[in-house]
């Protein structure tokens, strides 16, 4: 019962800080991830938890992200500085320690890694980094219903198709592309 009313409390905060689209698509995450956890035998809660919480910096102004970091020796890279939105998974993940009172490192991994991935990625991590790609109220991915299918059937060829198309997707616009990504992208196509 107690992280039933953790969930609550939680949902309640992170739709005070969201707008309504946002909420929305942490909602989605929330549920999708859910999914995903009775898939593949991942603790629901915590998937809940780290989905509720993924985007929670997302709202912030570049400025404020960037003085987060700074205030609480928060590492930004070089593409994270020229980038400040790519510092809300570093946010958030500080965010729901300090603000949310989440202590489980997986959790806190989850949301920190959701937007680039990392090598040796937990359970948990994939399943929130897949689940914000592919949850019902995304609409312009690249083989978003593909991806939705393979999602539920081997989460590591799904991420291996996100990390693909997203590094496609940023190379034909002209986005910057953290090197984490590529990382990520070149351990999973590998294993």
């Amino acid at each position: 019962m107690k992280k039933t009313n953790q969930l609550k409390k939680i949902r309640k905060a992170v739709e005070k800080v969201q707008d309504a689209k946002r909420f929305e698509h942490t909602l989605g995450v929330e549920y999708t991830a859910a999914a995903l956890a009775m898939r593949y035998e991942c603790d629901i809660n915590d998937a809940r938890t780290a989905g509720l919480l993924h985007d929670c910096a997302k709202c912030f102004s570049d400025e404020k992200r960037l003085s987060i970091c700074r205030k609480n020796h928060i590492k930004v890279t070089e593409v994270e500085r020229k980038n400040p939105f790519l510092l809300h998974a570093k946010v958030g993940a500080y965010l729901a320690r300090e603000k949310y009172g989440i202590k489980e490192p997986d959790i806190l991994n989850a949301i920190q890694n959701h937007t680039t991935g990392r090598r040796n990625m937990s359970l948990l991590e994939k399943i929130i980094f897949v689940a914000d790609y592919i949850e019902p109220g995304r609409k312009h991915a690249p083989n978003l219903t593909e991806t939705r299918k393979l999602a539920f059937i081997d989460i590591d060829r799904a991420l291996v198709t996100i990390l693909k198309d997203t590094l496609e997707h940023l190379k034909r616009s002209g986005g910057e592309i953290d090197p984490m990504t590529e990382e990520t992208w070149r351990y999973y196509s590998q294993h």
